[in-house]
C-alpha cells in the first residue's frame, strides 16, 4: 500500500511542476485595442479573451498547485508516516519552482498549456466570479512603460489625459493623430454652397459690390458650367481695378487652376498646397466633374483642430451650411426616394 502511495505521490508531483510550469498568455495590447482590433479581425477575439481571462486563469493555476500540493502531503504522510512524510512534503514544496524552471520542463508545461488553452479560457470564463473572489490581493508593482499599438489607441490615451495635458494641447493632439487618415472629401466644401463667376462676367462696380459682399478672397471662374473650371479670381487684385475701365473674369483670373481627388488624403493635399504655394484646388471625382473645392485653410484646420476664419470669410463652415440648406435640394411635391 505504501509503494501504491508513493508511486501516486511522484505522479501528483509530476503534475505539480508541469502545472508551475504553466504560464497565460498575456497580449501586449491594451484592452481598448484589443476590444477595437477584435471588431475589425476574429484573430483578436481570442487576443481579448486571453486579456479579459489572464486573473482569472492564474488564480486557477494557482488553486490547481495547491490542490497537488496538499495531495501530496497527503499521500507522503500515508505512505512514509508523520515525521518522514511532512519532511518529505516540505522538500517538494522547495524543489518544485525550481524543477519548474527547467528549460524543457518548462517547453513541455507550456507546449500543454497551448493545447489545453481553449477549455481552459472556457473553465475560466464559466466561473470567472468564483476565480476573483479567490484571487489574491493586487500589489503595489511598478509596471513597465506600455507599448502603444495605433494611432487610435494613442488618441484614446491623450483624450483620458485631462489631468495631464490641457484642452487646447489634447484637440491639437487627437486632431493631428487623425489627420492622416482623413479624405478631401471630409472637408472640402461641397458642390452645392460654391460661389463662383462666368468667365464672360464683365467687372463693372455693382459686380465687384456683389463679389466682395461674397464673403471669399478667392473664387472659381467657370465657362459654362461648375465641371468647367477655368481660372482662380483673386478677389484682393480686384481693389487696384480701375472701375472707369470695365473688365471680365477672363482676364482678371489666375488661369492656373489645381484639381484635387476627393478620395485623396489631406496628407496630399497639404504636400501639394506646400508644393504648389497656392490656396485653393477644385475637387473632383473619378469623371473629373467638380464635386467640391478645398482651401489651405479647410486642411490646416482639421490639422489643428481649430477654426481658421479668414477675414473676407462670412461662413465659418460651408459644409454646415450645404447640409442645412441641402434639406430643400430636389424635394419636390411628387418625389420619390428610392
Amino acid at each position: 500500500m505504501g509503494i501504491f502511495l508513493a508511486i501516486v505521490a511522484l505522479l501528483f508531483f509530476i503534475g505539480l511542476v508541469l502545472v508551475a510550469a504553466m504560464h497565460p498568455v498575456r497580449p501586449h495590447y491594451s484592452l481598448s485595442e484589443l476590444k477595437r482590433r477584435s471588431k475589425q479581425s476574429d484573430a483578436f477575439v481570442l487576443e481579448l479573451d486571453r486579456y479579459e481571462l489572464h486573473a482569472a486563469l492564474i488564480t486557477f493555476l494557482r488553486a490547481v498547485r495547491a490542490l497537488l500540493l496538499v495531495g501530496i502531503v497527503c499521500l507522503l504522510i500515508g505512505a512514509f508516516g508523520w515525521f518522514i512524510g511532512i519532511l518529505l512534503s516540505l522538500i517538494v514544496a522547495v524543489l518544485y519552482p525550481a524543477a519548474a524552471r527547467i528549460g524543457g520542463v518548462r517547453r513541455s508545461g507550456q507546449t500543454l498549456y497551448v493545447k489545453w488553452e481553449p477549455w481552459l479560457l472556457d473553465f475560466a470564463d464559466r466561473f470567472e466570479r468564483v476565480f476573483h473572489i479567490l484571487r489574491e490581493p493586487a500589489t503595489s508593482v511598478h509596471e513597465a512603460p506600455r507599448k502603444i499599438d495605433s494611432r487610435e489607441e494613442l488618441s484614446e490615451l491623450v483624450e483620458r489625459s485631462h489631468d495631464v495635458i490641457g484642452e487646447n494641447e489634447r484637440l491639437l493632439l487627437t486632431s493631428a493623430l487623425a489627420f492622416p487618415d482623413k479624405k478631401v472629401s471630409e472637408v472640402m466644401t461641397p458642390r452645392s454652397v460654391i460661389d463662383f463667376i462666368k468667365h464672360s462676367e464683365f467687372l463693372g462696380p455693382l459686380v465687384l459690390d456683389e463679389l466682395h459682399a461674397l464673403g471669399h478672397s478667392r473664387l472659381p471662374v467657370i465657362a459654362d458650367d461648375l465641371d468647367h473650371v477655368v481660372g482662380v479670381l483673386h478677389l484682393r487684385d480686384l481693389l487696384s481695378l480701375d472701375v472707369r475701365r470695365s473688365t471680365t473674369a477672363e482676364k482678371a483670373m489666375e488661369k492656373k487652376v489645381f484639381y484635387i481627388r476627393e478620395d485623396d488624403t489631406l496628407e496630399h493635399a497639404l504636400a501639394a498646397f506646400i508644393k504648389n504655394r497656392h490656396h485653393l484646388f477644385i475637387v473632383i471625382n473619378k469623371a473629373r466633374e467638380t464635386v467640391g473645392l478645398v482651401t489651405l485653410e479647410d486642411v490646416l484646420e482639421t490639422l489643428i483642430g481649430r477654426a481658421i476664419v479668414d477675414e473676407d470669410d462670412i461662413h465659418a463652415n460651408l459644409r454646415a451650411v450645404a447640409e442645412r440648406e441641402g434639406h430643400s435640394n430636389n424635394h419636390g411635391p411628387g418625389h420619390v426616394d428610392l
